[in-house]
């Protein structure tokens, strides 16, 4: 598209009206989660690069759950019954009543078609010999059952035809039918009103508005991309599982070329929006959900697990270290093997290195907080906050019952339950007195091998 050309207003239509019935499942197909984030929305947000000004989901079945996770982002428009993927499209012509820009067809169970190829279907559609539809085509390893796309040399499609249908000369095109496609809102929904279903399936196929453009002596051209992964459909728990996989690969790889080392690259799974720092280094088995910052020269040990969370530069964390939603560890702190922390910040240099919960607590620079320490956030109703001063020494096997604050350089004693606040450089032990009875044990002994004598005799 020429830069000195006004962009046209553009319309994205997603199709998410098939009943998904080979996932087996009661989540909607596309939003089964990839890299933790719904398949449709990473269509959606590489759509939204181009600034849609409409956007339609087609639905079917499930409307309810895309209701839900759209709300008010996108209008919905229910195919009932499925009559083929023209018969979707035409669904969605109400919802652009008055609109008279560019329509972008996508597919929601194709999910990874980057912003880059959308835009060069546009940029084709517009281009000077102005076709009335552009088709993405894409050459696979294996074209199996997908629709054939005939084209001449230049682009120019001479004919649209899905696998049913096609002869033995067609099904040896390699050329095949992503489905996406780019068309003028007008003519689109025109060709769509003159498509028939006389075909294997007795459905209303998009692809032929290519066949009717050319029949009434127009002309349509392919668009091709060189990465036929990048129109994947999933369709089975296998694909969906496979499309991770790939996904996984490409992020893995961009995280060792930006700079951090991962020991054993296929055991650690990222996020869709898991941030890297450089010179990270990541153990084995290590899994980020959704919103993980990870800042420079910060080691992740093995076998951790961390959601939502910021690990500032210098960081430490692990083995077997979980971090929840709200955790945030500043520079140079520390936390070692079954530590878990949720909504709570360290202060720089602060450690807990084993077995402790810190929930909804802060705690504060150079803090060292004990094995088996425990805050107590939750009384049944409401969660509680606990503040640990700089430099406080929280004892092992120590319980900090919320809403409490320990002051700076004071010290818990280990084992202390402690539920009212310490002053700044206090100590402070909450134990009974201990009782102790020379000879008890020695006695008891006696007393029970005699009894079990007995009970054998009997």
């Amino acid at each position: 598209m020429s830069a000195d050309r006004q962009t046209p207003p553009l319309a994205v239509v997603i199709l998410a009206a098939g009943k998904g019935t080979r996932m087996k499942s009661d989540l909607h197909k596309v939003l089964h989660p990839i890299a933790g984030r719904p398949m449709l929305e990473h269509l959606i947000a590489s759509a939204a690069e181009l600034r849609p000004e409409r956007q339609v989901v087609v639905v079917g079945s499930g409307r309810d759950q895309l209701e839900r996770q759209l709300g008010s982002r996108a209008d919905l428009a229910v195919q009932e019954p499925q009559l083929g993927t023209g018969h979707a499209v035409q669904q969605a012509e109400a919802a652009l009543a008055g609109f008279s820009g560019d329509v972008l067809v996508l597919y929601g169970d194709v999910p990874f078609v980057s912003t880059a190829t959308m835009r060069r279907m546009l940029d084709r559609l517009h281009a000077d010999d102005a076709p009335e539809v552009v088709v993405l085509g894409f050459e696979p390893a294996d074209p199996l059952q997908y629709g054939r796309v005939i084209a001449e040399a230049d682009g120019r499609i001479t004919r649209m035809v899905e696998h049913k249908d096609a002869t033995a000369a067609e099904r040896a095109c390699r050329l095949c039918n992503s489905g996406l496609m780019a068309a003028r809102a007008g003519r689109l929904f025109e060709l769509l009103g003159q498509v028939g279903n006389d075909n294997a399936q007795g459905e209303y196929y998009l692809v032929d508005v290519v066949n009717v453009a050319n029949a009434q002596g127009g002309h349509c051209a392919v668009v091709v991309t060189p990465d036929p992964d990048e129109v994947a459909g999933i369709n089975s728990r296998g694909e969906l599982a496979e499309a991770e996989s790939r996904w996984q690969e490409r992020r893995r790889e961009r995280a060792m070329a930006e700079g951090a080392t991962l020991i054993a690259p296929q055991t650690v799974w990222f996020a869709w929006d898991t941030v890297m720092g450089r010179d990270v280094t990541i153990e084995p088995n290590v899994w980020f959900g959704p919103g993980v910052t990870v800042a420079d020269r910060v080691v992740i040990r093995g076998f951790s697990h961390i959601e939502g969370a910021r690990l500032d530069e210098g960081v430490e964390i692990g083995p077997y270290a979980r971090l929840r939603p709200g955790a945030v560890l500043q520079a140079g702190a520390k936390i070692g093997n079954f530590v878990e922390v949720k909504n709570a910040t360290l202060g720089p240099g602060a450690k807990a290195n084993h077995l402790t919960y810190l929930g909804d607590a802060e705690v504060g620079a150079g803090a060292n907080i004990g094995a088996g320490t425990i805050t107590c956030n939750y009384d049944g109703y409401f969660k509680h906050k606990t503040v640990i001063g700089e430099r406080a020494f929280i004892g092992s096997n120590s319980a900090l019952i919320a809403p409490v604050r320990i002051g700076a350089d004071a010290i818990v004693a280990a084992g202390s339950a402690v539920s009212r606040d310490v002053a700044d450089g206090e100590l402070r032990l909450v134990r009974a007195e201990q009782m102790v009875k020379p000879g008890w044990a020695d006695r008891f002994h006696d007393a029970m091998k005699r009894k079990k004598a007995e009970k054998g005799r009997g």
